[in-house]
Parts: structure tokens; C-alpha cells; sequence
């Protein structure tokens, strides 16, 4: 019978010799990797607080059927409907409008405030916490670039 070290002297050895052989063939790679400039990660953003996670539930739940994950007005139901949804993500949107406008505008809906008949009502559907929790939300939409 052969001993242990007769049998595993031989694996070791190959496995060392594995080991460094794939450590010697990735430091080419590491060499070859270009020292010039490149172009600035994006910023990543803030996490969102508490209370603005919870209206971006809301937000996803009762909006971004047909406003869009981005607020764009390009959900998947957005087509379905005459005239298309507001893009909530429009700085002049943003700018134009108060949180008192886009509180009204969520609980009346789109006909209770002179627009769209396709936007339903939501005052008897949410609290007036998450209104103003889907409110704050909406603010943090922007568009982006590209």
C-alpha cells in the first residue's frame, strides 16, 4: 500500500502549480489595463427616505401603469388612454405646478381639476398620508438625459 504522501504529493504539486500559473497569466492583464482617464461614474442617488419610499409604493401601485416608472408618461397603459398622461418628470411640469396642485389633482383626479377624465380619483382610495407621501415622491422625478 501506498503512502498518503506518495499518493497526495503529486496532486498538491499540481495544484500549487495551477494556482500559480493562473496567478502569473492574470498580472499580463492587470499591466495591460489602460492608466488613461475615464469617463466619471454617474453619481449615484440619495436613498430615499421613509416616507418617500412609501409613496414610491403608491407611485408604483396606482401610477406607473400609465405614468411610467420614470414618470415620463410611457407606462405600458399610457397608449390605452386619450389624451396620453402627463410627463410628471418635465422641470417646467415641476416647476409650474404645487404640492397643493398635485395633492388636488391625486384626490380629485383629472376631471376634478379640469383635465384628463382618464386619471381616476384616489382621495377615498389613499390616505391623506399617502397623498402626501406619493406627493413627495413625484418631486424626486426627474428627467434624464439621453
Amino acid at each position: 500500500m501506498k503512502s498518503r504522501l506518495q499518493i497526495l504529493g503529486p496532486i498538491l504539486i499540481l495544484v500549487v502549480a495551477g494556482a500559480c500559473s493562473r496567478h502569473k497569466a492574470a498580472a499580463p492583464a492587470e499591466a495591460a489595463v489602460p492608466t488613461t482617464p475615464t469617463a466619471e461614474a454617474p453619481v449615484a442617488e440619495a436613498p430615499l427616505s421613509y416616507e418617500l419610499r412609501l409613496g414610491k409604493g403608491v407611485y408604483q401601485h396606482h401610477c406607473q401603469t400609465c405614468h411610467g416608472e420614470t414618470g415620463a408618461g410611457d407606462g405600458f397603459n399610457a397608449f390605452n388612454v386619450d389624451p396620453h398622461p402627463r410627463d410628471l418628470s418635465d422641470p417646467a411640469f415641476q416647476k409650474a405646478k404645487t404640492d397643493a396642485d398635485l395633492k388636488d389633482a391625486t384626490q380629485r383626479g383629472g376631471l376634478g381639476v379640469g383635465l384628463s377624465a382618464m386619471m381616476p380619483p384616489y382621495g377615498k382610495t389613499l390616505s391623506p398620508d399617502q397623498v402626501d407621501q406619493v406627493v413627495g415622491y413625484l418631486r424626486t422625478l426627474r428627467r434624464t438625459e439621453g
